[in-house]
């Protein structure tokens, strides 16, 4: 069962974990560095669709059929299904899974809810109360300029700071049958807010969460950086990750050497016009659920932390003057 660590960690039995993931991905994000790493890429973003928001939720829909495929699951053997996204009421959630009859709770954590939906996938499972369970998350570039900007028609300039959201999906089914991705301690995230109120600088509204929460992950487990092959954030990008190692430093830790973002690998910034990196639920869901859990299956990676980052902010919020809060979720997962 279960045990608190510390303030903030709980530490899981060790018998829960993925034993299948799946990240899909549009023609701008199957143009970077990790083409082949994703299940499905697609040439067309409306995915056959007539509308952006029709296309997000075929995406999840695509990425959640890609993971029972590869488990030889059915959707009957699914007890819960965990899914979020950007979009108002979470509406690529609810259409995109509502074909698959599986019952469903709907999460919110902004770009923070891969991590959100597994953390929480894993602590039922662990619990006694369910046996498997699929975490879900999406994003859509054209859907969240939509719903956050300007519609892409209008051509906005967009600022150096900027980052380019997402169009990709990802799905992790967890279980405690036999996973070769295992969850050994989740950390939850605070609400931190440093008044930062620019909407086109992701990174730094959300570098200030995700330094504490690590922080306070190495405190309670009494680890450090090195003791990790990989610490993995979400979405923070170039100046975000900048901004999270600057933090750290001031309170002595270094993640230099073990740190990398998905905002940053899913696009090449040289070749591609994205500014400050990838953005979006979809970003660190279509990393995670396709390189990152590859690389865990063949022990390429042996020990990671995995850490998806969100800025809780709405367009009402935005248009009142409001900052942007942050929040950042940990999980620490080891191949075997």
């Amino acid at each position: 069962m279960s045990e608190k660590v510390g303030k903030r960690t709980v530490r899981l039995s060790g018998r829960v974990g993925i034993i299948s993931a799946a990240g899909v991905a549009g023609h701008k994000e199957a143009e970077g560095p990790l083409k082949d790493s994703f299940d499905e890429v697609y040439t067309d973003d409306l995915l056959g669709e007539k509308t952006w928001e029709k296309a997000e939720s075929r995406l999840q829909t695509n990425a959640a059929n890609h993971a029972l495929k590869k488990a030889n699951l059915s959707p009957q053997d699914i007890d819960v299904i965990l899914a979020g996204d950007l979009l108002n009421q979470c509406i690529s959630s609810t259409f995109g899974l509502r074909s698959l009859g599986i019952p469903y709770l709907g999460q919110y954590g902004a770009c923070s809810t891969m991590a959100q939906t597994i953390l929480t996938a894993a602590l039922l499972i662990d619990s006694g109360g369910f046996s498997k369970a699929m975490a879900v998350t999406s994003s859509h570039f054209c859907s969240a300029e939509r719903q956050f900007r300007l519609p892409i028609e209008y051509g906005g300039q967009r600022t150096p700071t900027a980052q380019w959201t997402v169009t990709g999906a990802g799905a992790a089914i967890l279980s405690t049958n036999a996973p070769r991705a295992v969850i050994r301690e989740v950390t939850v995230g605070k609400i931190t807010d440093l008044r930062i109120s620019d909407a086109c600088n992701m990174g730094a509204a959300m570098a200030p969460a995700a330094a504490d929460t690590l922080y306070s992950f190495f405190l309670d487990t009494n680890t450090s950086p090195e003791d990790y092959d990989l610490i993995l954030t979400g979405d923070l990008g170039y100046i975000g990750s900048e901004l999270l190692k600057k933090l750290l430093r001031r309170e002595g830790t270094d993640i230099s050497f073990q740190h990398d973002d998905c905002g940053k690998r899913i696009f090449n910034r040289k070749r591609q016009d994205v500014h400050a990196g990838g953005s979006g639920c979809g970003c660190c869901a279509s990393v995670f659920c396709s390189d990152v859990i590859k690389r865990l299956y063949s022990e390429e990676l042996k020990n990671i932390i995995f850490m998806a980052t969100g800025a809780l902010m709405s367009p009402t919020s935005s248009q009142q003057g409001e900052s942007i809060p942050g929040i950042a979720h940990l999980i620490h997962l080891t191949a075997v």
